[in-house]
């Protein structure tokens, strides 16, 4: 059997692929259409994938990718390497299950809190002891936007700056100071509340717009690159010894 793997994490507008050999990773990929990533996967002869999905109708995705190698397909189900505490987990998204494994490995027998900022800016707690607690789930900055835009008569959509003050002197600036500083204020009192609950953490951020909040971003925190992706390959090799009841 091959010793590379395949993880994909599958979104609504795109499909995010990383190639490990190991917990080595060795490339990222993205493609629109299942048909380029079924093309590329069968290029690669891994030895076992794990799909990731957002996206409900998936069955005949998973079908063409068990012609090429051993498919497990993340959810509720999928045995996880620390033990999930969410009282609904068939709700819980699977990119926050991978951010969680990851953070799980790379800090392992510390208190955690990741924020995952995207599209929405998730905060996930997993605990030193290796039990995920939950967490939140907020709108992200563009979202932000395009809602003071959509649900009011007069407010525009702006784009928003890096570099927004805190004391805005027109309505553009206004809004910008409203949707950056106030997330930014949001995600530090989010942090202020883990620390005096759970006393001593690590805090991770990743995410399409980690970078953009990283400096901004009072104490020590850590940016972790590819961090879904990463764990998601931690939950693979966990199950691989069991793969076969997955198929």
């Amino acid at each position: 059997m091959s010793n590379k793997n395949i993880v994909i994490d599958r979104g609504n507008s795109s499909i995010k692929v990383g190639v490990f050999e190991h917990t080595a990773l060795m490339g990222i990929y993205e493609f629109i259409k299942p048909k380029e990533l079924i093309d590329f996967v069968a290029a690669q002869n891994p030895g076992s994938i794990l799909l990731s999905s957002v996206v409900k109708k998936s069955k005949k995705l998973t079908g063409k990718l068990k012609e090429y190698a051993k498919v497990i397909r993340l959810n509720h189900k999928t045995r996880l390497p620390f033990v999930n505490d969410y009282e609904t987990p068939e709700t819980l998204g699977p990119d926050r299950i991978a951010a969680v494994a990851g953070v799980y490995y790379e800090f392992k027998g510390e208190n955690c809190l990741v924020i995952d900022a995207g599209t929405c800016v998730t905060y996930d707690f997993i605990n030193s002891s290796g039990h995920y607690l939950g967490g939140a789930i907020s709108p992200g900055l563009k979202m932000r936007a395009k809602a003071l835009n959509i649900f009011t008569s007069k407010l525009p959509y702006v784009e928003v700056n890096e570099h927004a003050d805190v004391l805005g002197t027109t309505t553009n600036s206004c809004i910008e100071s409203g949707v950056v500083n106030g997330l930014v204020m949001e995600i530090e009192g989010m942090i202020a509340y883990y620390r005096r609950t759970f006393g001593e953490i690590k805090v991770v951020i990743c995410g399409g717009d980690s970078n953009f909040f990283e400096s901004k971003l009072k104490g020590h925190i850590f940016a972790v690159a590819n961090l879904v992706l990463s764990g998601l390959n931690r939950i693979l090799l966990y199950n691989i010894e069991t793969i076969e009841d997955f198929n």
